[in-house]
C-alpha cells in the first residue's frame, strides 16, 4: 500500500527532475505567494499580486486596511532575516524563536497588561495570559507552563536538526512535526501561526527542500486537523493532513508548468 510518505516522495523526485525551481523569477515568486497565503490565514485579504508590487515597487495598494499591509511587510522581513542565516545552522533557543516571532509582530503587536505585568507581543515576549484555542472553551497551556515547554520543545527541534535525514518526506514530516508542538504550546498572545509556519519552513529550507505554502482555500481543513490532533494529543492527522497538502501542491505546480511548456 502506497502511503502519503512514498506519493510525497515520488512526486518530489517528478518536481526536482523537471527543474521548475530555475524558472526565471520562481523563488522570488513563490515566497510571495508564501507570505500571501500565510497572512491570509490569519485574515489578510491582500492578493499575491498586490504584496508583489509592494514588496518590489513600494507601492500600497488601496482597498485594505493598515494591519494587513503591515502584517506582510513584517513578514517577509522575516523571512528576508531567515534566508540570511540559513547556512549557519544556530542553535534553536528560545531566544530565537522570541526573535522570530518580533519579527513577525514587529509593526501589529501590542503591550499587554496584566496583574503579572506588562508583555509586548511586538518585542517576542512570551504572553503572561492563559489563552483559549476557540473551540468549546479548550484553552492552551497555561502561562506558566510555556517557558518550560519551549526549553524541551527546542532541546527535540536540535536534537532533530542534527540527524542525517536524506528522506523528503521525513523532512516534511519533522517540520509539520515541529510547527504543530510550537502552535500547540502556543508561547505568544498574537502570531503564533505566522511564526510557526515560518519556522516550519526555515527547517525545510535548511535541508534544501522547497518551502511548504498552506493555501488560504485549506484554512479549515488546517484548523480542523491541528484541532483533531491536539484533542487527541496525537499529531499524526495534523502531519498527514500538512504532507497530503504537499502532494496536492506539486501535483497542481507540476500540471501547469507541463501545460505551459
Amino acid at each position: 500500500m502506497t502511503t502519503v510518505y512514498d506519493r510525497l516522495n515520488m512526486i518530489m523526485q517528478k518536481f526536482t527532475k523537471l527543474g521548475i525551481t530555475a524558472q526565471l523569477d520562481f523563488p522570488k515568486l513563490y515566497l510571495y505567494s508564501l507570505i500571501t497565503h500565510s497572512t491570509a490565514i490569519e485574515g489578510s485579504t491582500l492578493s499575491e499580486t498586490e504584496n508583489t508590487i509592494m514588496f518590489d515597487e513600494g507601492i500600497v495598494p488601496g482597498g485594505h486596511n493598515l494591519t494587513e499591509q503591515l502584517m506582510n511587510l513584517d513578514l517577509k522581513r522575516a523571512y528576508d532575516h531567515v534566508f540570511s542565516i540559513l547556512n549557519s545552522r544556530r542553535e534553536i533557543t528560545v531566544d530565537f524563536l522570541k526573535h522570530l516571532s518580533a519579527l513577525v509582530m514587529k509593526n501589529t503587536g501590542s503591550i499587554y497588561n496584566t496583574a503579572l505585568g506588562t508583555f509586548d507581543s511586538s518585542a517576542g515576549d512570551l504572553r503572561l495570559v492563559n489563552v483559549s484555542a476557540g473551540r468549546g472553551g479548550r484553552s492552551y497551556l497555561s502561562y506558566q507552563k510555556v517557558p518550560p515547554r519551549l526549553q524541551d520543545f527546542c532541546l527535540w527541534l536540535n536534537a532533530e536538526r542534527r540527524k542525517q535525514m536524506t528522506d523528503a518526506a521525513a523532512i516534511y514530516a519533522m517540520s509539520f512535526e515541529a510547527h504543530y508542538r510550537l502552535v500547540t504550546i502556543h508561547p505568544w498572545a498574537d502570531g503564533n501561526g505566522r511564526t510557526c509556519r515560518l519556522l516550519m519552513n526555515m527547517l525545510q529550507l535548511e535541508q534544501g527542500l522547497l518551502p511548504s505554502i498552506l493555501k488560504r482555500e485549506n484554512k479549515a481543513k488546517y484548523i480542523e486537523a491541528l484541532a483533531v490532533s491536539q484533542d487527541s494529543d496525537n499529531s499524526k492527522v495534523f502531519v498527514e493532513f500538512m504532507l497530503e497538502s504537499m502532494v496536492d501542491s506539486l501535483k497542481v505546480m507540476i500540471r501547469e508548468y507541463v501545460d505551459g511548456n
